[in-house]
């Protein structure tokens, strides 16, 4: 029974007697659920006038803000945009507001699909809102709310900058509900907010609906089982925490060991004290780099027994338990695939007779359209059959038509596990029971790093269904090299900065000089988050630079020598080594030179050894050789597949050694036809295997760089220094090196400190001087006008902005035909991954008119990179050739398999790259300065907007 007096119970019933009258009380009285505290809050500031930022954990429901929004707008006869980040999430919150409101009050905005447009609420991705306000759309004028979902997204390096010009751009007059992830800094982010839009309420919780558990999967040879003849591992789910008997009470390592339990109370998100390591999982998976105990080194036999976990063992342990439906986070695509394949290949099955048959039904209902060729094409009886047992891959290389089907199979509860990359974990709605991690670290396109701890909030948050399920689970997968320690700092930690990614670009350079001038356009980039943040750190950093000098100093005293100057001695030293370096960087180059003439001298049917540092290979040219940009390329039959042979290929040489006949028409799609290929390569390469690995074509151009002379004379003078002989000369080096790398950080902090200032303000004039230089912009009076080119520029919205706007005034692509037109169009927008099989054949050949225009287009840009390096930007990507082929023979109306022929790009990328070609076409279509590219223009994004780009 309540403990309050007559007058708090008095007060209390007049706050809910006063919600319950407002206008968030009716809102709530629709919903079939109480409202949280938060929602309460965020709901009541919008009611109340004022912009809200509402920033909560996955799942925590912080979207009933943003419906309470568009309701309070169609009581108010205003109209309300919902803002999305990417087209799928506006095609999720379009169906589930047409639930809600029917379809004739929402309308749907995506670049490639209008669906009544008009309505009074408008789902749309923030990129068509910021071309709303360039162009001064009437529809913004009785526009009231705008609900900016994921507005965390203003991190992204892409998308970001679009969020911050939508919030500096929109009118005063216009309410925002910003809904975010948690983030560490959300008090920065609601104090720019208040500064740029007014009043504007910050509303956290740290609360999860859904609390989550943390458990590691692991797998021992301890107590094996046989069966069937080979071993079966033993795989277990231990918690990561020592929670105790059902509490977080205290435990310690000689607590006895908890087990999965699902009795016992899950780690607390936000109890802000830390839990212990279950002892079990500490002693299982001990890390093996220091000696055990007691012991005389080595890892304990427990570290020694550890095996990694078969993917379809966690999978069949989770149903066992049930914990389906799960997201099992592999970050990589193939390696979703192979899972799958995995699991199928294991007997894997989760689903129901009936299920399989319900899932059967949808799948042949949404994919009737598609004709059967292309079908055998993308892999469908295997990806149909995975799914009628509740298993489902969910990657970007995955078919758009084939992710919206995994999704919506999902939701549904018919698949019940997700092999999936990490961009599921961003906006799309399909929550599970369990989320399941199967490594800590992932490769970032250069290098292999570990996840942050707020990417791993944003995967795991997955995990735990309102309304569905009382518990989270999110598991880690045992790997080499799993530290628990790091495990739980990770999985405690709740730093999630927000950065801002806000950079002005030449299109928005256009657009505001147009509207607002030049001096305005500065205010207003001045008032940027990126430029508040930046602004805020100054004062730090200035401080660090401080401290940095003074431990210079000391470093610069102990390392005085009384034999000489030390610095100049180690000057001596550092100059020798970069000049080495170098000598080194133009010996490489004048090898890759020796290497790329070798290549040219290929012919078809050329049975090659490619030399490398541990093992050679062996390859057959399949066609001539064609000139490329950064060497010559060919055409290669090399380990069961066909790929682009470069110099990067080849890095000690090549050689001929002996002749194969290719068949004509051969097939590389052709099972068959690869065998016997390979057959012949195999015997024409057997008695060049036990040739001497020294033999022709190895290491060429070896010759000795210029530098060498140079480098002698100054390890001369380097032994001639008296302080060469300091007997101390260790003690001095070490305390040189400090100086040394404490001074390069020291200048790149001066750096930052020095370009802080103003530094949006700096990048933008850096533009201007660009866009003047090559005749976007011209002074008038005080500032500057666009001219008839930057009138253009103003409607192209692309990565490469400038880079087609040069292009269409230069008239290069004029007289291409709808399919080159297209293709050439790829290229300034391509971006390639780094598996693929790089730069493919040119249609038409290398004297025909897509080859003409890739050149020029070519010369274009590297004028335009010259022009901004001069500039002090960073230049503009260089075009990418890879998916020139592919597209071309797309829009000449080659079928899909034709299409991607001879080349490694998934059907989903493929589509992907389509749509955004699409996109860059139609702002041709509309800004080309002849009428015939117009046209032409138009007939290409025609010719590519079919089959299973249309679906």
């Amino acid at each position: 029974m309540e403990d309050l007096s007559p007058a708090e119970r008095y007060q209390r019933d007049r706050i809910r007697r006063a919600f319950n009258k407002s206008a968030a009380g009716q809102f709530a009285a629709t919903l079939a659920y109480a409202l949280d505290d938060f929602q309460r809050a965020g709901c009541a500031s919008v009611e109340r006038g004022a912009s809200v930022l509402v920033a909560a954990p996955t799942g925590a429901g912080k979207t009933v803000v943003g419906e309470f929004a568009i309701f309070l707008a169609l009581r108010q006869g205003k109209r309300a945009f919902y803002t999305t980040p990417i087209k799928a999430l506006s095609n999720q919150k379009y169906r589930d507001l047409v639930d809600q409101h029917g379809e004739a009050s929402v309308g749907l905005l995506t670049g490639d699909t209008t669906i009544n447009g008009d309505a009074p609420i408008v789902v749309m991705t923030t990129e068509v809102l910021r071309n709303m306000l360039y162009a001064g759309s009437s529809a913004l004028d009785t526009l009231g709310f705008v609900v900016m979902d994921e507005v965390h997204y203003l991190a992204d390096r892409f998308r970001g900058p679009v969020w911050e010009e939508v919030i500096l751009h929109l009118s005063q007059t216009v309410q925002l509900v910003c809904l975010s992830a948690t983030v560490s800094n959300v008090e920065e982010f609601g104090a720019w907010l208040t500064e740029v839009r007014g009043e504007t309420d910050l509303v956290v919780s740290d609360h999860r609906p859904v609390p989550l558990w943390q458990h590691v999967v692991t797998a021992r040879r301890g107590d094996d089982v046989e069966r069937g003849g080979g071993v079966r591992q033993r795989v277990r789910l231990i918690d990561l925490y020592a929670y105790g008997n059902g509490s977080e009470a205290d435990a310690d390592e000689d607590s006895p060991p908890t087990a999965f339990t699902r009795g016992a109370a899950p780690h607390s998100l936000t109890n802000g004290r830390e839990l212990p390591i279950n002892p079990e999982l500490r002693a299982t998976i001990r890390v093996p780099h220091a000696p055990a105990r007691g012991g005389r080194g080595g890892p304990p036999p427990s570290a020694r027994r550890r095996q990694s976990v078969p993917r379809f063992a966690t999978v069949d342990l989770l149903d066992s338990e049930d914990l389906l439906p799960a997201i099992y986070f592999i970050f990589s695509r193939n390696g979703c695939q192979i899972a799958v394949e995995q699991c199928l290949a294991a007997g894997l099955a989760l689903t129901s007779d009936a299920e399989a048959a319900q899932i059967r039904r949808i799948v042949d209902e949404r994919t009737a359209g598609v004709p059967p060729a292309d079908l055998a094409i993308l892999d469908y009886g295997t990806w149909s059959l995975a799914l009628e047992r509740g298993i489902a891959a969910h990657h970007a290389g995955l078919l758009p038509l084939f992710k919206e089907i995994v999704e919506q199979l999902f939701v549904l509860g018919l698949v019940k596990v997700v092999f999936a990359t990490e961009t599921l974990a961003l906006g799309i709605n399909m929550p599970a029971r369990t989320v399941v991690l199967e490594k800590l670290d992932k490769w970032d396109g250069s290098a292999h790093v570990d996840i942050s701890p707020g990417e791993y909030t944003q995967l795991t948050g997955r995990a735990g269904r309102r309304g569905i399920d009382v518990e989270g689970h999110a598991v880690i997968v045992d790997h080499p090299g799993l530290d628990p320690e790091a495990l739980a700092g990770l999985a405690s930690t709740r730093t999630y900065p927000l950065r801002s990614s806000f950079r002005p670009t030449y299109n928005m350079a256009a657009n505001l000089v147009s509207t607002v001038g030049v001096q305005r356009t500065r205010d207003v980039l001045e008032m940027s988050f990126a430029q508040f943040q930046a602004d805020r750190s100054v004062v730090g950093l200035a401080r660090q630079a401080a401290e940095q000098q003074q431990a210079m100093a000391g470093y610069e005293r102990a390392m005085t020598c009384d034999r000489g100057d030390a610095r100049e001695y180690f000057a001596l030293r550092d100059r020798i080594s970069l000049l080495e370096k170098e000598s080194k960087r133009e010996r490489g180059a004048t090898k890759r030179t020796a290497i790329s003439r070798q290549i040219e001298q290929l012919r078809r049917g050329d049975v090659i050894e490619v030399f490398a540092r541990r093992r050679s290979s062996f390859a057959v040219v399949l066609e001539r050789p064609e000139p490329g940009f950064e060497g010559s390329r060919v055409a290669v039959f090399a380990d069961g597949r066909i790929k682009q042979f470069s110099v990067t290929d080849a890095p000690e040489g090549l050689a001929i050694v002996g002749r194969a006949r290719i068949p004509k028409g051969f097939n590389a799609r052709n099972t068959a036809a690869k065998q016997e290929l390979a057959k012949v390569v195999k015997s024409v390469t057997r008695g060049a295997k036990e040739r001497p690995t020294d033999s022709g074509g190895r290491n060429p151009g070896g010759a000795a760089a210029p530098k060498e002379a140079q480098i002698r004379e100054l390890r001369q003078a380097l032994r001639a220094h008296p302080c060469h002989s300091c007997p101390d000369l260790a003690d001095h080096e070490r305390w040189a090196n400090r100086w040394r790398d404490l001074n390069a950080q020291h200048e790149r902090l001066l750096r930052r400190i020095e370009g802080r200032t103003g530094t949006i303000a700096i990048r933008f004039d850096k533009i201007c001087a660009v866009l003047q230089k090559l005749g976007y912009l011209v002074p008038e009076g005080e500032g500057l006008a666009l001219t008839e080119a930057g009138a253009t520029l103003r409607r192209l919205y692309s990565e490469k902005d400038l880079l087609i706007a040069q292009c269409l005034r230069a008239g290069i692509w004029d007289e291409l035909t709808a399919p080159g037109l297209a293709s050439v169009v790829a290229a300034t927008i391509y971006e390639g991954r780094r598996e693929t099989a790089g730069a493919q054949a040119i249609p038409g050949g290398p004297q025909g008119k897509v080859a003409d225009s890739l050149d020029g287009t070519f010369r274009v840009w590297s004028k335009l990179a010259d022009v901004e390096s001069a500039a002090g930007l960073e230049p503009t990507l260089r075009p990418d050739f890879g998916i020139v082929g592919p597209v071309h023979r797309w829009a000449a109306g080659r079928n899909l398999d034709a299409a991607l022929r001879d080349t490694e790009l998934a059907a989903g990328d493929f589509v992907r790259w389509c749509k955004q070609v699409i996109d860059v076409l139609d702002q041709i279509a509309g800004v080309a300065p002849t009428s015939r590219l117009r046209a032409t223009a138009r007939t290409a994004l025609d010719a590519l907007r079919r089959g299973v780009v249309a679906y």
